[in-house]
């Protein structure tokens, strides 16, 4: 996992409301225990047309978007099933921060133990800020996370919560094994400290109990 702080860019509108995980990334798309290849099937069901030509009219279609880090949503985005793979398809896309209203708790768990930053915003300033991106294809936000801020394009910053665990891991690079990892030698002066522990053998049938 890469650390990261501080992303700025052009964010994505995708002002969507209760978009579920199955939307994220279709169930078809499951087969793997990777994020390899997920990137083809984000938003699968949006980006494409029937005949399986992309549709050129999606967000993610527009060539202003391209390589861009921030994607704008709605509310209680990432609800439905508790797939792994829909915060790893984001990723896999190149998104790092996720600016919406709210999010679903099991999604905003994932996301963050993957490195995805999720920030709910007051729905003023949520709605203020897809306005202004509508508006103004050139508008860029910066999401701090060191600072726990995000500057919007008229030069105004709001400060967002973020479970501080979550935060040391995305701003370390570390997944909860590489937390785990990071405390190595306490754990090994820990287990040194207890006596061996004595094996007991198991019963083999000749000597159970009649």
């Amino acid at each position: 996992m890469k650390p990261f702080s501080r992303v700025s860019g052009r964010p994505v509108p995708l002002p969507v409301d209760n978009v579920d995980t199955d939307q994220i990334i279709p169930a078809s798309f499951l087969k793997v225990v990777d994020r390899e290849g997920l990137a083809q099937g984000l938003f699968h069901g949006w980006r494409f047309q029937e005949d399986g030509s992309p549709d050129p009219h999606f967000v993610l279609h527009h060539p202003r978007h391209e390589g861009s880090q921030i994607l704008l949503v709605g509310d209680n985005f990432g609800c439905g099933s508790s797939r792994e793979h829909a915060p790893w398809a984001l990723l896999a896309w190149g998104f790092q921060v996720i600016l919406g209203k709210g999010f679903a708790d099991i999604f905003k768990g994932n996301a963050h133990r993957n490195g995805l930053l999720t920030v709910a915003l007051p729905p003023e300033r949520h709605g203020d800020l897809l306005s202004r991106v509508q508006q103004d294809p050139d508008a860029s936000v910066t999401v701090d996370l060191a600072a726990r801020e995000v500057t919007f394009p008229d030069g105004s910053t709001e400060r967002f919560e973020v479970d501080p665990f979550a935060r040391h891991c995305m701003l370390n690079g570390l997944d909860p094994l590489g937390h785990l990892l990071e405390h190595l030698p306490a754990i090994e002066s820990y287990e040194a400290r207890w006596p061996a522990r004595v094996q007991v053998p198991t019963p083999t049938s000749g000597s159970e109990a009649s």
